[in-house]
């Protein structure tokens, strides 16, 4: 089982991108899914979070701006940024509680993250 982020790339101040993170893998069940962010030099933040009935929550940083969004057939989470800002350049990580079968068909429950997708905002 694994998560797979993408859509990260440069854009200008102000400019809007669109986050994907895409579980994988004999899962069959995820509750909370988020995005969490580390700038160079600094700790890794959480930026957004949804549960699994779509109630959402944000970092003050991301608040009216940033939109947090799930598909649950798709197993899918998404993050819309708007009006993006120099300080939003960041590593972008997804995580998520992953439920799953393991081999030996035990139910596990596993934390799991993404391998990152780097977004950087020019001034």
């Amino acid at each position: 089982v694994q998560l797979q982020a993408s859509g990260g790339g440069l854009v200008q101040a102000g400019g809007s991108l669109r986050l994907s993170c895409a579980a994988s893998g004999n899962i069959f069940s995820i509750n909370a899914m988020e995005w969490y962010r580390q700038a160079p030099g600094k700790q890794r933040e959480l930026v957004a979070a949804i549960t699994k009935d779509g109630r959402t929550n944000y970092a003050d940083s991301g608040k009216g701006r940033f939109i947090i969004s799930r598909n649950n057939a798709k197993d899918t989470v998404y993050l819309q940024m708007n009006s993006l800002k120099p300080e939003d350049t960041a590593v972008y990580y997804c995580a998520a509680d992953l439920n799953y079968y393991s081999a030996y068909g035990e139910d596990v429950v596993e934390r799991s993250w993404g391998q990152g997708t780097l977004v950087t905002v020019s001034s």
